[in-house]
């Protein structure tokens, strides 16, 4: 009996969620889940299809990238994912898309800008693009160098990785992350949605103004502050 059946099964349906939420095509993206305790984490195998895998296909491996538990070869990110749990241990959960709005602003090497209450409400920052990956990053091991890429952009501009929970990469698409899978995957989509109100913004007004000050700062602490007042309280009813 395998020591790791819930984070399997946290994991697959974490992955099912890409498909569902228009996030991918084929088989496109990841979805991993972290034990922090355990020092490892669970992963999707690569090249499987949506369609065809079982929970008991997801991988196991340390934060090292070795083999834990698994028969199939787990994702090719899966050095990126490693190094970023081991960088950051706040977090659960990381979703990896192909999601064509958020990746035509990483191909067009393009920061989205807070242009709205919207981003405002998930985040207080543009959402960075880090630089294309550097050639001796590409000749070293390419994906362990996408997650330095990742750390990298967040040490240089002074990014705190529990506020700013995603990133485009230049050239590539992207990552984001959380607390726990679910909320890596909600960050995914969440994405996808502003780099496409962005655009069409842009479109509409290519001179639209970043949002002021004072509403970023109001609809960021009605939903996120110590005072936060936006759903429902989840005491007793």
């Amino acid at each position: 009996m395998s020591d790791f059946l819930e984070l399997k099964q946290q994991c697959f349906e974490a992955n099912l969620q890409l498909p569902k939420l228009g996030l991918v095509v084929y088989t496109f993206g990841n979805v991993s889940v972290a034990d922090h305790t355990k020092g490892v984490f669970a992963i999707k195998p690569s090249g499987v299809s949506y369609d065809s895998m079982k929970a008991e296909d997801m991988v196991i491996v340390d934060f090292e990238n070795n083999l834990v538990e698994g028969r199939m070869r787990p994702s090719s990110d899966t050095k990126t994912h490693g190094y970023l749990y081991r960088q950051w241990p706040g977090i659960g959960g990381i979703s990896h898309t192909h999601a064509t709005y958020s990746v035509a602003w990483a191909q067009a090497q393009k920061d989205i800008p807070i242009l709205g209450t919207t981003h405002a409400d998930h985040l207080t920052h543009d959402i960075p693009c880090a630089p294309p990956m550097p050639d001796n990053y590409i000749r070293e091991d390419y994906e362990l160098m996408t997650g330095h890429q990742i750390v990298d952009c967040f040490n240089q501009r002074k990014l705190d990785y529990s506020e700013v929970q995603m990133i485009l990469i230049g050239n590539h698409g992207p990552f984001t992350w959380g607390a726990d899978a679910e909320k890596a995957v909600y960050n995914s989509k969440i994405l996808e949605e502003l780099a496409r109100m962005a655009l069409l913004t842009l479109q509409i007004n290519p001179q639209a103004p970043r949002l002021k000050e004072a509403l970023i700062e109001k609809h960021h602490q009605r939903k996120h502050g110590k005072n936060a007042y936006y759903g429902q309280d989840e005491g007793p009813e």
